[in-house]
């Protein structure tokens, strides 16, 4: 089921477009989710369904979005996500940019590194590894 990166761009695009009610000239693969999208925690739910529903795949829970992580008093302190949390969030998404969000790991500005071209990375991957 390998698809081109341009059909996985195209779809991430269409999903967030109907998801976040924004028009898809708006979205690029550096749009963060919600600094520049505006979307919601509850939004990433509805993303990861039409994700699945459009790349006919499974996305185990906390996969994509690894929601798991913040809950959990080894990987965050005092709002911040620890050295930890931080390799355990690059080992669970590699393709984010973590380097950046390292050097002021707040638990609040997370989810700026959920950006469009994160979710093509990770669906490329996936889909790769689907046989046909």
């Amino acid at each position: 089921m390998t698809q081109d990166k341009n059909e996985i761009v195209k779809g991430v695009m269409a999903v967030i477009s109907q998801a976040l009610k924004v028009d898809d000239r708006q979205i690029h693969p550096g749009s963060s989710l919600i600094k520049d999208l505006g979307a919601e925690s509850i939004d990433f739910l509805d993303i990861v369904f039409r994700l699945e529903k459009t790349f006919k795949i499974k996305i185990p829970k906390g996969e994509l979005f690894p929601e798991k992580i913040l809950t959990d008093a080894r990987f965050v302190k005092d709002g911040r996500v620890t050295s930890e949390g931080i390799l355990a969030l690059r080992q669970a998404i590699p393709s984010a940019d973590w380097e950046t969000f390292s050097k002021n790991p707040l638990v609040a500005d997370l989810g700026e590194v959920f950006t469009v071209g994160m979710i093509v990375d990770y669906l490329s991957e996936k889909l790769a590894m689907v046989k046909p």
